[in-house]
Parts: structure tokens; C-alpha cells; sequence
């Protein structure tokens, strides 16, 4: 089988295309034949990070990328619940593991395979895992709940998405849109306001053109109780300024900077809550939860992808997995995708 493969750390050149055997799935495993791999900024930061401890990688060799979507084509011993054939999106893949999805056929833990609804594409199957989830996470941690998303879970909340045109941005502006939340998203530029919309948002605010703090108070009064948040370091007196009492600001990257300042008296009255979020180590059973509400959203409609959904899609095949790589780390709007199958 066709697998792109590294083995030492650095930019998109180290990867390259090679010939691999096919892997057997062992006792509690699955293997797919991948069709849909998604590069997400976490595969080029793990790519790259051994480059500054001298160009060391934790494993031999790495095919990298944590998302994708595929068709199960074998069921090892002591798995029940899938079938061969049956249609499913991946999450994880890479995960303290050496074999992520950009390859033809990839073995993986069960709970890392999860059914893929029958009207869903492979497209968007590839885009729930890591964005979708950590979406999911920074809507369900204020302090008062809910913990399931659900329609009518949000309602009568307001909650400000920062930076909607995003990946994740996107998906929380549809996963709230879908639990009843009054969603508002910052942006940009005139561009990203158009796919922001086209997402789902109730309100979309230029903070390059327009005062945010006024514009966002101005639509919430009372303020927002959930931000979720990929900018922290600049948007610090901004979330401050429009956050409800009991709010909870939800970081999820660190956009702008790594460190930040926050005025702490205001957050203390306000009993404000900082919550960061890092996908991969998410309690368990919230991500279980995390699971059962995502592929809930995907059978329910809520969730899509596409420029009429508010996130192009940019392909690539998978000998050019490095362009695919090195598109995510320029910032390119929307999501990228590799063809594998």
C-alpha cells in the first residue's frame, strides 16, 4: 500500500511517499481503507517539534495526520459492533501511535473508529475529530453546564465564537447554532464574514472595522457566557469587556501569542472561568460524550462542510501530502484534505 511516511522531524520535505506492507488488526482493532485524510495544525507542530531537540521523532517512522474517514476492512478478534464495509470517521490516529491516516490502510483502536452517519461524506467525516470535538469541549465546560449538546441545550445563551471563518471556529458556530445559542463571531475581513454566515452565526462583527467590544454588548446586553476562544493573548480585554457573569472564556489555541495578561479583578466579581481546552487529553468520559453529540449533530444535518457551508474545502492527493502540510502552516482558509482512497 501507498503511505506517506518521516523519519526525522522538520518541515513538509521530510515527508515522503512509500511502499508499506498492509497491517493486520490485532485483538481489539479495526483496520479501514482510508478514503479522506484532514490535516489539522496539530500534524504539522507534531511533525516539527522534535526539529528543536535536534531533529528527533518519538518513533522510527511516522505517517502522519490524526483525522480522516474510510470504510472498515477488517474486524480483529474481541471487536463488536462493525463490520466490513461499514462507513466510518477516524479521530486520533497518531496519537502516541506511529500510524496516522495519511496512508491507504491504517489500524486502529475501536473506540478511535466511530460510524459515519449514511448521508454523510466522507468529506465531513474527515473534518469531525479534531475540530468538532474540541468545539464540542469549549461549549460544554462553563460552570453551569449543559454537558451534552443537544437542540434547545445552549438556548438563551450567548456565545461569541472568535475567529468563525476557522476550522473549529466553524464547527462551534454550527454546533451551538444547533443547541439554540445566540452565536456571534468576530472576523477579519469582509471574506471570512461571508463563510461565517454562511456557518450558521447570528451575528458577525469586523474588529478591524468596528469597535467589537460595542458591537458585541450592543447584541448581547447581558453579555456572553461562552467564549470560545483562539486567540487568547488578543482578545483578552475584548472577552473581558463582553463577558456575562459565571462566563466561561474556552482556549483552545494560543493564536497571537504565548503569554497573556488578564485583569484579574473584573474576571473575580464576574466569577469568570478560564478553561483551556487540549483535545487530545480531554477527560474520558467527556469525550465519550463529546463522540455521542458530534455523530448526533452529523445525523441530524447540523453539521457540513463545503463553501456554502461556510468551509471550503482544499484537496490535494496524497503524493502531496507536504503542499497539504505546508497549506495548513501558511493559514489557509478552510479545511484541507488529502485523497487517499
Amino acid at each position: 500500500m501507498k503511505a506517506v511516511v518521516y523519519s526525522r522531524a522538520g518541515g513538509p520535505e521530510v515527508l515522503r511517499l512509500a511502499e508499506r506492507p498492509v497491517p493486520e488488526p490485532g485483538p481489539g482493532e479495526l483496520r479501514v481503507k482510508v478514503k479522506v485524510s484532514a490535516v489539522n495544525p496539530s500534524d504539522w507542530k507534531a511533525r516539527e517539534e522534535g526539529s528543536r531537540l535536534g531533529g528527533t521523532s518519538p518513533f522510527p517512522e511516522i505517517v502522519p495526520n490524526q483525522d480522516g474517514a474510510g470504510i472498515v476492512d477488517a474486524v480483529g478478534p474481541d471487536v463488536s459492533g462493525f463490520e466490513a464495509g461499514q462507513r466510518v470517521w477516524l479521530l486520533e490516529a497518531a496519537r502516541q501511535r506511529p500510524t496516522g491516516t495519511a496512508q491507504e490502510y491504517v489500524v486502529l483502536p475501536a473506540e478511535r473508529v466511530v460510524p459515519l452517519p449514511g448521508q454523510a461524506s466522507f468529506d465531513l467525516g474527515a473534518t469531525l475529530g479534531v475540530p468538532a470535538l474540541t468545539a464540542h469541549r469549549a461549549l460544554t465546560v462553563a460552570d453551569q453546564g449543559p454537558r451534552q449538546l443537544v437542540p434547545g441545550a445552549l438556548r438563551g445563551r450567548g456565545v461569541l465564537v472568535s475567529g468563525g471563518a476557522g476550522v473549529v471556529g466553524h464547527a462551534a458556530i454550527e454546533l451551538a447554532r444547533w443547541a439554540g445559542a445566540e452565536v456571534v463571531t468576530t472576523v477579519s475581513s469582509d471574506e471570512k464574514a461571508v463563510l461565517a454566515r454562511a456557518a450558521g452565526a447570528h451575528h458577525v462583527v469586523n474588529y478591524r472595522t468596528t469597535n467589537a467590544a460595542e458591537a458585541v454588548r450592543k447584541i448581547c446586553p447581558d453579555g456572553i457566557d461562552v467564549v470560545v476562544e483562539v486567540a487568547p493573548a488578543a482578545n483578552a480585554d475584548l472577552n473581558q469587556a463582553v463577558l456575562a457573569p459565571y462566563g466561561t472564556i474556552a482556549v483552545y489555541a494560543n493564536n497571537g501569542g504565548e503569554a497573556m495578561t488578564v485583569p484579574l479583578r473584573p474576571l473575580m466579581a464576574a466569577n469568570a472561568r478560564y478553561q483551556f481546552i487540549w483535545v487530545y487529553t480531554v477527560p474520558k468520559a467527556a469525550k465519550a460524550q463529546a463522540i455521542e453529540d458530534v455523530s448526533a449533530a452529523v445525523a441530524a444535518g447540523a453539521l457540513r462542510v463545503g463553501e456554502e457551508a461556510g468551509l471550503p474545502l482544499h484537496r490535494f492527493p496524497l503524493e502531496c501530502t507536504a503542499d497539504a502540510h505546508a497549506a495548513v502552516e501558511a493559514g489557509a482558509v478552510g479545511k484541507i484534505l488529502i485523497d487517499v482512497g
